[in-house]
């Protein structure tokens, strides 16, 4: 889309869900779960996807622990194994996703904010806010910033507070049912791009295959859109 965009259509900012979306970890994810899984004697599955996919360390330990054998380590040596994994990965490997540098440097060129809210952990958040260019961010979220993570509303209401603008007025980028359900429990219009699991169009959610097919002007347009809905 190259026409010119309104100044008053722009979005009050734009809330990126991290892993799956801006980066490709949620492959990586899916490894330390696969990883410490195995270890435990409790192979992951398709079934498992949800229980994975989009969700923080404790939440899938929780899982793991209910469905696995005597054998497995209490919840809080799972959590911190399930971390650990996941960090090493993330240290060795940050891959962008597709078209994400061009849409950062389009929304800063534009003065659009751009914050990550994610359901990792803050050292992980961090990694991938270096890698991807700290200035690119005017504020992170992570797991430990709110007291209920993805799905509930609370990560993105946090978002938008922290940046003094309304949920309505932001636009979310997310990759898993998980974190629209997020999304869109706070009021804000979603663009869903799915890494792994399909995820539905809906009244003021948007799904593309891939973030190279999105720029600001989509982004205006899926505001407007909603705020005549």
């Amino acid at each position: 889309m190259n026409h010119r965009i309104a100044a008053r259509t722009l979005p009050a900012a734009v809330l990126f869900d991290m892993d799956g979306t801006l980066v490709d970890t949620e492959r990586l994810w899916w490894a330390a779960a696969e990883q410490v899984a195995d270890r435990i004697g409790r192979p992951l599955t398709d079934a498992d996807l949800p229980h994975v996919l989009g969700l923080p360390a404790a939440r899938t330990a929780a899982h793991l622990h209910r469905t696995g054998g005597p054998a497995t380590p209490d919840l809080d040596a799972l959590t911190a194994e399930l971390d650990a994994a996941f960090a090493a990965r993330v240290a060795r490997e940050v891959v962008p996703r597709p078209g994400v540098q061009r849409l950062l440097n389009e929304l800063a060129a534009a003065g659009v904010p751009a914050a990550i809210v994610s359901a990792s952990p803050r050292h992980v958040v961090d990694l991938v806010r270096k890698a991807l260019g700290e200035d690119r961010f005017a504020l992170t979220l992570a797991v430990e910033d709110t007291v209920r993570t993805k799905p509930m509303p609370d990560p993105y209401l946090a978002a938008a507070a922290a940046l003094g603008v309304e949920p309505h007025a932001c636009v979310v980028v997310e990759d898993t049912p998980t974190g629209v359900a997020s999304a869109e429990a706070a009021g804000c219009p979603v663009l869903a791009v799915p890494s792994t699991v399909p995820i539905r169009a809906a009244a003021n959610r948007t799904v593309l295959d891939s973030l190279e097919r999105a720029d600001l002007a989509l982004l205006a347009f899926l505001l407007t859109s909603s705020e005549r809905n």
